[in-house]
């Protein structure tokens, strides 16, 4: 069984990742975070939010609508240039990017003739209220990024920031993507991280290099292998039309090198556009120059789907412990979805369960705390190791009488005997070493 295969086996074993619509047959390329799954997925989302808000004085955060006014997507140019070409085969009816195809006239299925390539809008399309008709059109926004440009008056407005500053944004988007595939990698619907910062003109090269290294280093503060990543500079041929500059962070998944996160230098395309079409003169005037200006604007957009995979990937270990394999997900502490399991050594003694009951409830106040009683203890260890948990803790005979309990370090094994009065103390200090 191959990594990957290994990766979708896991998810669905211990609760990450299932098929949406399972039960039915399942809905190609969709997929449900469950109980772990969604965890590390807000995990993720926490660690960029703060390294991204939190830690800095020149990002604001938003939250704008998915359904947006039919205007932004003209503005924007998705409606005119939002599209791949498309290649159906005329045996089997698949459809495939032509791109993909790499300039093959038969269908790599079954053989059969393609047509030409035609133009596909990526966009989902839907109707606003009762009547179906082309004045009620309206889009599944394609990506958060427009959300942003259209609030840059009323951020001015409400906040007055200084240049340089940024927007951030955590929110769904919708592509009707002809080939999805690779798990979660590339899906239809998709969560995303972006950041929108407007920079002076003459500035903007500079600040497209400090985000490039400011974000390249997120990825490895929190775990990922150097060795995993790189950076990739696109050519001119692959820039979008707004775009003078872009270089994508890149893991090497299983399936090979891609995308996590692309930062773009898109200029000052989307404010002008946006004044161009809605009458709204979108400028920053700055006081000490005393001009007006239209700003740049660096965009860091990463997909938080691919992250879980690519942290998942990076984390998944299997090691030999004396005649058995260890399976574990070594996660960063920030990303683990579980911090500290509670089990009871005997649960046939109810004095034991009560205690190791209590003790979950008291934990669950400070960390994520789960318990778990449905197994012997080895087989509780490594149901644990492989959804990532930090710290087991073993409530035994023992613990009745001294009120001490033993405590198992994930990644060492290691195991050490703390005075259960002690053991929030202990936990909160190997969490923020």
């Amino acid at each position: 069984m191959d990594l990957m295969d290994k990766i979708v086996s896991l998810c669905k074993r211990r609760g990450f990742i299932f098929q949406s619509s399972e039960i039915y047959g399942g809905l190609s390329n969709t997929w449900d975070y469950g109980p772990f799954g969604v965890e590390l997925k807000n995990n993720i989302k926490r660690a960029w939010w703060k390294a991204n808000v939190y830690q800095r004085s020149d990002i604001l955060g938003m939250d704008a609508a998915i359904l947006m006014h039919p205007k932004v997507w003209e503005a924007s140019g998705h409606t005119a240039n939002f599209f791949d070409l498309k290649s159906d085969c005329k045996s089997c009816k698949k459809r495939f990017k032509t791109e993909d195809l790499k300039g093959k006239t038969k269908c790599p299925e079954c053989g059969g003739e393609l047509t030409e390539g035609r133009p596909f809008n990526l966009m989902f399309k839907t109707h606003q209220g009762p009547i179906e008709d082309d004045a009620n059109i309206i889009y599944m926004r394609p990506e958060t990024a427009q959300g942003m440009f259209v609030n840059f008056l009323n951020i001015l407005d409400s906040r007055h920031p200084k240049l340089p500053f940024g927007l951030a944004q955590i929110g769904k988007s919708f592509r009707n993507e002809i080939t999805p595939g690779n798990f979660t990698f590339r899906t239809r619907e998709f969560e995303q991280m972006e950041i929108e910062y407007f920079v002076r003109p003459e500035e903007a090269d500079k600040k497209l290099e400090e985000w490039i290294e400011y974000r390249f280093n997120w990825y490895l503060e929190l775990g990922i292998k150097k060795e995993g990543l790189r950076k990739r500079p696109h050519g001119k041929e692959e820039l979008a039309h707004y775009a003078r500059a872009c270089t994508d962070i890149e893991y090497s998944f299983p399936f090979g090198w891609s995308e996590l996160e692309g930062i773009a230098n898109r200029t000052d395309f989307d404010l002008r556009q946006h004044s161009k079409v809605s009458g709204k003169d979108l400028v920053y005037f700055d006081e000490v120059k005393k001009e007006r200006l239209t700003p740049y604007i660096i965009e860091p957009s990463g997909g938080i789907d691919r992250s879980v995979l690519a942290f998942l990937v990076d984390a998944y270990s299997e090691e030999k412990v004396k005649d058995e394999t260890r399976l574990v997900l070594k996660l960063h502490r920030d990303l683990a979805p579980v911090k500290v399991a509670v089990l009871p050594l005997l649960k046939n003694r109810q004095e034991i369960v009560d205690m190791a009951r209590a003790l979950t409830q008291d934990l669950k106040k400070s960390f994520i705390t789960v318990y778990d009683d449905t197994a012997a203890i080895g087989k509780l260890y490594r149901r644990q190791d492989e959804v990532g948990t930090l710290y087991c803790v073993t409530v035994d005979v023992q613990s009745l009488e001294d009120k001490q309990v033993t405590v198992r370090d994930r990644d060492t094994m290691k195991q050490d005997r703390i005075a259960i009065e002690k053991l929030k103390e202990y936990v909160s200090d190997k969490l923020n070493k």
